[in-house]
Protein backbone atom coordinates (compact mmCIF):
# COMPACT_ATOMS: atom_id res chain seq x y z
CA UNK A 1 0.00 0.00 0.00
CA UNK A 2 1.45 3.31 -1.00
CA UNK A 3 1.83 6.32 1.18
CA UNK A 4 -0.94 8.12 -0.63
CA UNK A 5 -3.35 5.22 -0.16
CA UNK A 6 -2.52 4.90 3.55
CA UNK A 7 -3.12 8.55 4.13
CA UNK A 8 -6.42 8.30 2.32
CA UNK A 9 -7.51 5.33 4.42
CA UNK A 10 -6.53 6.94 7.70
CA UNK A 11 -8.16 10.17 6.71
CA UNK A 12 -11.26 8.34 5.63
CA UNK A 13 -11.43 6.32 8.85
CA UNK A 14 -10.86 9.40 10.91
CA UNK A 15 -13.47 11.22 8.91
CA UNK A 16 -15.99 8.41 9.35
CA UNK A 17 -15.18 8.09 13.03
CA UNK A 18 -15.39 11.82 13.39
CA UNK A 19 -18.63 11.79 11.49
CA UNK A 20 -20.11 9.09 13.73
CA UNK A 21 -18.89 10.87 16.86
CA UNK A 22 -20.28 14.19 15.76
CA UNK A 23 -23.48 12.50 14.69
CA UNK A 24 -23.81 10.83 18.08
CA UNK A 25 -23.17 14.08 19.88
CA UNK A 26 -25.68 15.89 17.73
CA UNK A 27 -28.17 13.10 18.24
CA UNK A 28 -27.43 13.18 21.96
CA UNK A 29 -27.92 16.91 22.06
CA UNK A 30 -31.15 16.48 20.16
CA UNK A 31 -32.40 13.88 22.61
CA UNK A 32 -31.33 15.97 25.60
CA UNK A 33 -32.95 19.04 24.12
CA UNK A 34 -36.11 17.10 23.44
CA UNK A 35 -36.17 15.76 26.97
CA UNK A 36 -35.42 19.22 28.30
CA UNK A 37 -37.98 20.94 26.14
CA UNK A 38 -40.80 18.62 27.10
CA UNK A 39 -40.53 19.36 30.83
CA UNK A 40 -40.16 23.05 30.00
CA UNK A 41 -43.29 22.90 27.90
CA UNK A 42 -45.16 21.12 30.66
CA UNK A 43 -43.75 23.54 33.20
CA UNK A 44 -44.75 26.54 31.14
CA UNK A 45 -48.24 25.14 30.68
CA UNK A 46 -48.44 24.44 34.39
CA UNK A 47 -47.15 27.93 35.06
CA UNK A 48 -49.82 29.47 32.89
CA UNK A 49 -52.40 27.26 34.52
CA UNK A 50 -51.08 28.27 37.94
CA UNK A 51 -51.31 31.91 36.99
CA UNK A 52 -54.85 31.38 35.76
CA UNK A 53 -55.76 29.58 38.97
CA UNK A 54 -54.07 32.31 41.00
CA UNK A 55 -55.93 35.00 39.10
CA UNK A 56 -59.17 33.11 39.62
CA UNK A 57 -58.45 32.85 43.33
CA UNK A 58 -57.64 36.54 43.51
CA UNK A 59 -60.89 37.34 41.77
CA UNK A 60 -62.77 35.13 44.18
CA UNK A 61 -60.92 36.67 47.10
CA UNK A 62 -61.70 40.15 45.87
CA UNK A 63 -65.35 39.28 45.53
CA UNK A 64 -65.26 37.81 49.03
CA UNK A 65 -63.79 40.90 50.69
CA UNK A 66 -65.70 43.50 48.67
CA UNK A 67 -69.44 43.70 49.47
CA UNK A 68 -70.40 45.08 46.06
CA UNK A 69 -68.50 46.10 42.93
CA UNK A 70 -71.64 46.55 40.85
CA UNK A 71 -74.64 48.72 41.60
CA UNK A 72 -77.35 46.75 43.37
CA UNK A 73 -79.98 47.09 46.14
CA UNK A 74 -78.85 46.67 49.73
CA UNK A 75 -79.16 43.34 51.49
CA UNK A 76 -81.01 43.10 54.80
CA UNK A 77 -77.74 43.12 56.74
CA UNK A 78 -76.42 46.14 54.85
CA UNK A 79 -79.70 47.98 55.38
CA UNK A 80 -79.56 47.22 59.09
CA UNK A 81 -76.02 48.56 59.41
CA UNK A 82 -76.93 51.72 57.51
CA UNK A 83 -80.09 52.44 59.51
CA UNK A 84 -78.35 51.76 62.82
CA UNK A 85 -75.72 54.35 61.94
CA UNK A 86 -78.25 56.92 60.73
CA UNK A 87 -80.51 56.43 63.74
CA UNK A 88 -77.69 57.58 66.02
CA UNK A 89 -78.02 61.04 64.49
CA UNK A 90 -81.60 61.44 63.25
CA UNK A 91 -83.53 58.73 65.13
CA UNK A 92 -86.88 57.81 63.64
CA UNK A 93 -86.52 60.61 61.07
CA UNK A 94 -84.95 58.01 58.78
CA UNK A 95 -88.40 57.47 57.27
CA UNK A 96 -88.34 61.09 56.07
CA UNK A 97 -85.40 60.23 53.82
CA UNK A 98 -87.37 57.52 52.04
CA UNK A 99 -90.92 58.93 52.09
CA UNK A 100 -90.41 62.29 50.43
CA UNK A 101 -93.07 64.48 48.80
CA UNK A 102 -90.78 65.37 45.88
CA UNK A 103 -90.35 61.81 44.63
CA UNK A 104 -89.20 58.31 45.50
CA UNK A 105 -85.68 57.87 46.85
CA UNK A 106 -83.74 54.72 47.62
CA UNK A 107 -80.32 53.43 48.64
CA UNK A 108 -77.99 51.56 46.31
CA UNK A 109 -74.62 49.89 46.85
CA UNK A 110 -71.85 50.51 44.32
CA UNK A 111 -68.10 49.98 44.77
CA UNK A 112 -68.47 49.46 48.55
CA UNK A 113 -70.30 52.79 48.87
CA UNK A 114 -73.95 53.44 49.67
CA UNK A 115 -75.61 56.06 47.51
CA UNK A 116 -78.84 57.91 48.21
CA UNK A 117 -80.49 58.47 44.86
CA UNK A 118 -83.86 59.33 43.35
CA UNK A 119 -85.58 56.81 41.12
CA UNK A 120 -85.40 59.29 38.24
CA UNK A 121 -81.60 59.37 38.33
CA UNK A 122 -81.52 55.63 38.98
CA UNK A 123 -83.42 54.96 35.75
CA UNK A 124 -81.03 57.19 33.82
CA UNK A 125 -78.06 55.34 35.30
CA UNK A 126 -79.29 52.04 33.85
CA UNK A 127 -78.20 53.24 30.40
CA UNK A 128 -74.56 53.32 31.59
CA UNK A 129 -72.59 50.04 31.74
CA UNK A 130 -72.14 49.12 35.38
CA UNK A 131 -68.40 48.69 35.05
CA UNK A 132 -68.20 52.26 33.69
CA UNK A 133 -70.39 53.87 36.35
CA UNK A 134 -68.37 55.90 38.86
CA UNK A 135 -71.07 57.25 41.18
CA UNK A 136 -74.68 58.37 41.31
CA UNK A 137 -76.77 60.42 43.70
CA UNK A 138 -75.22 61.30 47.07
CA UNK A 139 -72.67 59.07 48.77
CA UNK A 140 -73.70 58.41 52.38
CA UNK A 141 -70.68 56.35 53.32
CA UNK A 142 -68.76 53.17 52.63
CA UNK A 143 -68.15 49.70 53.99
CA UNK A 144 -64.71 48.99 55.38
CA UNK A 145 -62.78 45.78 54.74
CA UNK A 146 -64.18 44.44 58.02
CA UNK A 147 -67.75 45.06 56.73
CA UNK A 148 -68.37 47.99 59.05
CA UNK A 149 -70.24 51.00 57.71
CA UNK A 150 -68.69 54.45 58.04
CA UNK A 151 -70.66 57.63 57.38
CA UNK A 152 -69.04 60.24 55.14
CA UNK A 153 -69.33 63.99 55.49
CA UNK A 154 -71.19 63.96 52.17
CA UNK A 155 -74.26 62.80 54.13
CA UNK A 156 -74.19 65.93 56.31
CA UNK A 157 -76.72 67.84 54.20
CA UNK A 158 -79.27 65.09 54.89
CA UNK A 159 -78.41 64.61 58.56
CA UNK A 160 -78.45 68.27 59.61
CA UNK A 161 -82.15 69.03 58.85
CA UNK A 162 -83.33 66.00 60.85
CA UNK A 163 -80.74 65.94 63.65
CA UNK A 164 -82.23 65.50 67.12
CA UNK A 165 -79.11 66.43 69.08
CA UNK A 166 -76.82 69.30 68.19
CA UNK A 167 -73.65 70.96 69.37
CA UNK A 168 -72.58 74.53 68.61
CA UNK A 169 -68.90 75.46 68.71
CA UNK A 170 -67.43 78.88 69.37
CA UNK A 171 -65.86 80.78 66.45
CA UNK A 172 -62.37 80.28 67.87
CA UNK A 173 -62.79 76.49 67.84
CA UNK A 174 -64.28 76.10 64.36
CA UNK A 175 -60.92 75.84 62.63
CA UNK A 176 -59.67 73.21 65.06
CA UNK A 177 -62.73 71.05 64.40
CA UNK A 178 -62.39 71.53 60.64
CA UNK A 179 -58.86 70.14 60.88
CA UNK A 180 -60.23 66.90 62.30
CA UNK A 181 -59.82 67.55 66.03
CA UNK A 182 -62.27 66.80 68.83
CA UNK A 183 -64.38 69.54 70.39
CA UNK A 184 -63.13 70.66 73.80
CA UNK A 185 -65.13 72.15 76.65
CA UNK A 186 -63.41 75.49 76.07
CA UNK A 187 -64.80 75.57 72.51
CA UNK A 188 -68.32 74.46 73.37
CA UNK A 189 -70.94 77.13 72.72
CA UNK A 190 -74.18 75.24 73.27
CA UNK A 191 -75.45 71.69 73.41
CA UNK A 192 -78.95 70.23 73.12
CA UNK A 193 -80.58 69.49 76.46
CA UNK A 194 -80.76 65.86 77.59
CA UNK A 195 -78.01 64.74 75.24
CA UNK A 196 -76.80 61.37 76.47
CA UNK A 197 -73.21 60.19 76.51
CA UNK A 198 -72.10 58.59 73.21
CA UNK A 199 -75.10 60.05 71.42
CA UNK A 200 -74.56 61.04 67.79
CA UNK A 201 -74.60 64.82 67.37
CA UNK A 202 -74.36 67.25 64.47
CA UNK A 203 -71.84 70.05 65.00
CA UNK A 204 -72.79 73.61 64.02
CA UNK A 205 -71.14 76.99 64.07
CA UNK A 206 -72.74 79.67 66.22
CA UNK A 207 -74.29 80.95 62.97
CA UNK A 208 -76.13 77.61 62.53
CA UNK A 209 -73.91 76.42 59.68
CA UNK A 210 -73.42 72.61 59.76
CA UNK A 211 -69.72 71.82 60.15
CA UNK A 212 -69.79 68.06 60.63
CA UNK A 213 -70.88 65.42 63.09
CA UNK A 214 -69.50 63.39 65.95
CA UNK A 215 -70.29 61.50 69.14
CA UNK A 216 -70.94 63.15 72.49
CA UNK A 217 -68.14 62.26 74.89
CA UNK A 218 -70.16 63.48 77.87
CA UNK A 219 -73.82 64.06 78.62
CA UNK A 220 -75.30 67.54 78.85
CA UNK A 221 -75.20 67.42 82.64
CA UNK A 222 -71.57 66.31 82.74
CA UNK A 223 -70.49 69.05 80.32
CA UNK A 224 -71.37 71.73 82.86
CA UNK A 225 -68.68 70.60 85.30
CA UNK A 226 -65.85 69.60 82.96
CA UNK A 227 -62.40 71.11 82.77
CA UNK A 228 -61.81 73.50 79.83
CA UNK A 229 -59.46 71.02 78.12
CA UNK A 230 -61.77 68.02 78.44
CA UNK A 231 -63.24 66.50 75.26
CA UNK A 232 -66.99 66.95 74.88
CA UNK A 233 -67.47 65.68 71.29
CA UNK A 234 -65.47 62.99 69.52
CA UNK A 235 -64.82 63.99 65.92
CA UNK A 236 -66.34 61.79 63.21
CA UNK A 237 -66.46 63.93 60.06
CA UNK A 238 -66.21 67.58 59.06
CA UNK A 239 -66.53 69.65 55.89
CA UNK A 240 -62.77 70.20 55.86
CA UNK A 241 -62.53 66.67 54.45
CA UNK A 242 -63.65 68.02 51.09
CA UNK A 243 -60.10 69.35 50.84
CA UNK A 244 -58.18 66.85 52.96
CA UNK A 245 -59.79 63.71 51.50
CA UNK A 246 -60.92 64.96 48.14
CA UNK A 247 -59.90 61.80 46.27
CA UNK A 248 -61.84 59.39 48.53
CA UNK A 249 -65.18 61.17 48.92
CA UNK A 250 -66.74 60.15 45.61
Amino acid sequence: MGLKTLRSTVTGSRGRAGGRLVGWLVAGETRISARTERPQTQSSVSGRGGQAVGADRRLRGEAHHVPGRRMRPLTEEETRLLFEKLSRYIGENIKLLVDRPDGTYCFRLHNDRIYYVSETILKLATSIPRNKLVSLGTCFGKFTKTSKFRLHVTALDYLAPYAKYKVWVKPGSEQSFLYGNHVLKSGLGRITENTAQYQGVVVYSMADVPLGFGVAAKSTQDCRKLDPMAVVVFHQADIGEYLRHEDTLT
